[in-house]
């Protein structure tokens, strides 16, 4: 009897390194950094986003962040959260570079509004310094599906844009929009901001995108760690359904058995 075929194993890879786990978790608002550790290890992520500027990496008198999310075991990705400008954002990634040698790091500036969406204007200008610096930059942005190919082209190492307002937990709000940006890109796109449950991550891989992040969703449920293993289970099936090709929508019914030979 022939050996059944080898499945290869489904992997993505941004900026030159290569990742099993769909799912990428971040690093604020949970009760406490063994919590995080905890929801991390339960979603099966290798990669945490870090809040430069909201966690502590460097004061051992406090509580650290590496002593639970180890940096050994998970690829930190530095974020700018908290940042309003471009050049804000630029003084914290070199900074987080010369600390902790980091070169692959998320860019956010957002627009000091209630929503917090980013402020596109300054996000690409400060793509473009970074990019010059020798940044591989995976940048949040809009669902704007032209200024997502402009970020493309002004050298973003992947596309990131928000399902709906960050923490809102409203999920993708815009379906359309996320997968015109995907059937344009040539870098990975992950849906970064908005998700809120199971479901919407599940969504997000059925639309074609390569990842999703995760932090609100996990940090402020009952159950943090149940919703973490929940998130990379839904994860794992939209990647699959997305591989297997949905159905065709039909207007009218189909019969799901043959209707000749009816008795």
């Amino acid at each position: 009897m022939n050996a059944p075929a080898k499945i290869e194993t489904d992997t993505w890879t941004v900026a030159g390194r290569t990742f099993a786990s769909r799912l990428i978790v971040g690093t604020g608002k949970y009760a406490d950094y063994a919590q995080n550790a905890a929801a991390a290890e339960a979603a099966g992520a290798e990669i945490v986003t870090v809040a430069l500027r909201r966690v502590n990496l460097s004061d051992p008198s406090q509580p650290m962040l590496v002593d639970h999310v180890k940096p050994d075991r998970f690829t930190f990705l530095p974020n700018t959260a908290g940042c309003f400008t471009g050049e804000d954002a630029v003084r914290t990634l070199r900074l987080a570079r010369e600390a902790g040698g980091w070169d692959l790091v998320k860019l956010e500036v957002l627009s000091n509004t209630p929503h917090l969406y980013p402020d596109m204007v300054e996000t690409l200008r400060a793509l473009d310094m970074l990019v010059k610096d020798g940044f591989s930059v995976m940048v949040y942005c809009t669902d704007d599906v032209v200024m997502a190919k402009r970020l493309e082209e002004a050298g973003a190492a992947a596309i990131m844009p928000a399902a709906s307002p960050i923490g809102s937990g409203l999920g993708i709000q815009n379906r359309v929009n996320i997968r015109l940006i995907v059937e344009q890109a040539n870098v990975p796109v992950l849906v970064d901001a908005g998700v809120g449950t199971a479901s919407d991550a599940a969504i997000a891989m059925e639309l074609g995108c390569d990842a999703v992040i995760a932090n609100t969703a996990l940090a402020e449920a009952r159950d943090p760690i149940r919703m973490a293993t929940a998130m990379k289970h839904a994860v794992i099936a939209g990647r699959e359904a997305y591989l297997a090709g949905r159905m065709a929508k039909r207007m009218y019914a189909s019969a799901s058995s043959p209707l000749a030979g009816l008795i």
